[in-house]
């Protein structure tokens, strides 16, 4: 997130930058402390840390261990510990790598992606909760303005893009 020509920048526009980013850092947190308010284990047993990677393989496929890791900026340790327990659960399952038999993928079950659909049914009650009195010309507008941001940034900064993210439509046909 280096500033690029920001000197250049006329102080107008820096300024609305600035409205933008205080909205943003408290959008951060409001959603950090509503997660919060969850417990730190779901209904299921399955730490909401590890909710990351079924998320994750469900949207970009089956994958390994480290790449996993490095999708998720974790450490192996904690992608492991994590991936393990969702196995446990019936969650994901390992598979043989077809480039790789000493290998294994992790691959969601048909469990993992009922639990994935739960919660992205109870995210989007929140959601629409959250939005009821907006008009539905208003919610259009936020979606399609958070995609041009989005894109915005991917473009700025390609290395934050997500693998799936394109057009600003989910991989697979799941949805975030």
């Amino acid at each position: 997130m280096a500033p690029n020509n920001s000197a250049t920048r006329p102080k107008a526009e820096l300024d609305l930058a600035d409205q933008l980013g205080h909205e943003l850092v408290r959008l951060v947190r409001l959603i950090n402390k509503a997660k919060s308010q969850v417990s730190k284990q779901g209904p299921d047993g399955i730490e909401r840390a590890a909710y990351a990677i079924l998320f994750t393989l469900i949207h970009e496929g089956p994958q390994r261990t480290s790449k996993l890791a490095e999708s998720l900026h974790s450490e192996i340790s904690t992608i492991s510990r994590q991936s393990s327990s969702l196995v446990q659960h019936g969650l994901v399952e390992r598979q043989a790598d077809p480039e790789d038999g000493r290998a294994c993928l992790l691959a969601p079950t048909a469990e993992g992606m009922r639990v994935f659909e739960e919660n992205r049914k109870l995210r989007n009650q929140w959601l629409a909760e959250v939005l009821g009195d907006w008009t539905d010309g208003d919610i259009q507008t936020l979606n399609r303005l958070f995609g041009r941001l989005n894109t915005g940034i991917e473009n700025h900064s390609p290395q934050l893009a997500d693998a799936h993210a394109s057009a600003g439509a989910p991989a697979k046909g799941a949805n975030a």
